[in-house]
């Protein structure tokens, strides 16, 4: 896809990222991660980001994630791939080419490594990214890497493919200023830890879209709750977010990392066989898998 393309794909309806399938040795299972992909690419999301930060991008070696993008562009038929991205820039660069060479229909530029950046190191570091390859770019706002208006102004005056632009930070202050600055010249995506909690205020500042962890495991409930947040049909959004999300909320929050590592448990009681997570995650406990169950049961996969 354009850069262009891609945008508009972005804008198109719900987004997510697949879990990256490890086996029992914590290698990268291609079929495994296929047939899952396969199962996700049959509901409504445009666009699917392969190892991104529910696939655990940041315990993925830069030359296992081509063979990564490569397997989910095999199995997700029409739907566009992102390709996750990040580190210091020198990887950065490296990744966004072997990927691009991989077929992937843009990445997502996650935060760099570690270090807080001033704004001007943030402009360099992704303009370089970004006019390295010719497929589009989103950019990621969270933790040590948040852009502010006037910066991310200039990249777009800079980088014509940089296309979108996603917030994980909560500042609705920075994201309304944003939005109103560059209108239609970016696409806005919702990246908080569990989305559809924070959907309905992005609503409002100017984004028409998330990415949806539990889309890996009830992906019909997941298209469900967003119809009903882009019709403004408040009983059903509180509905669904008191009989599931809040529920899974809590068992998200009952450990660190638990925004990976529940994803994944939900993803493995679909019956795919996705494996555990890598440290230093951890996964979640016999307790809280019997939790994970209960609330899923209404929308368990029929084998």
């Amino acid at each position: 896809m354009s850069p262009e393309e891609i945008k508009v794909a972005l804008g198109a309806g719900l987004l997510s990222f697949p879990v990256t399938a490890f086996d029992a040795d914590g290698r990268f299972a291609p079929e495994e991660y296929k047939k899952h992909v396969e199962w996700l690419a049959g509901y409504n999301a445009p666009v699917l980001f392969a190892a991104g930060g529910t696939g655990e991008f940041f315990s993925l070696s830069p030359n296992e994630i081509p063979g990564i993008v490569s397997a989910a562009k095999e199995a997700a038929g029409n739907t566009a791939i992102v390709s996750g991205c990040g580190y210091g820039t020198g990887v950065a660069v490296e990744i966004a080419k072997s990927v691009e060479k991989a077929g992937a229909d843009g990445i997502l530029l996650l935060p760099h490594y570690l270090i807080d950046g001033p704004q001007q190191g943030l402009y360099a570091h992704i303009k370089k990214v970004c006019q390295s390859i010719g497929i589009g770019v989103m950019v990621y706002n969270r933790d040590n890497s948040v852009l502010q208006a006037d910066t991310l102004a200039r990249l777009c005056d800079e980088c014509p493919n940089l296309v979108g632009f996603k917030d994980g930070v909560g500042d609705i202050g920075l994201v309304r200023q944003i939005t109103a600055k560059m209108g239609d010249r970016l696409m806005y995506l919702g990246g908080m830890p569990t989305a559809e909690l924070f959907a309905e205020a992005y609503l409002g500042a100017g984004f028409t879209t998330y990415s949806s962890a539990v889309f890996n495991f009830v992906p019909g409930l997941a298209n469900e709750f967003y119809a009903a947040v882009r019709a403004n049909d408040r009983a059903t959004c509180e509905r669904i977010l008191k009989d599931f999300f809040y529920p899974f909320m809590a068992i998200r929050s009952r450990n660190k990392g638990y925004a990976v590592s529940a994803v994944k448990a939900g993803v493995r009681l679909q019956g795919f066989n996705a494996g555990p997570v890598r440290s230093p995650l951890t996964d979640v406990t016999d307790e809280e898998i019997a939790m994970l169950e209960a609330l899923i049961a209404p929308f368990k996969r029929k084998a």
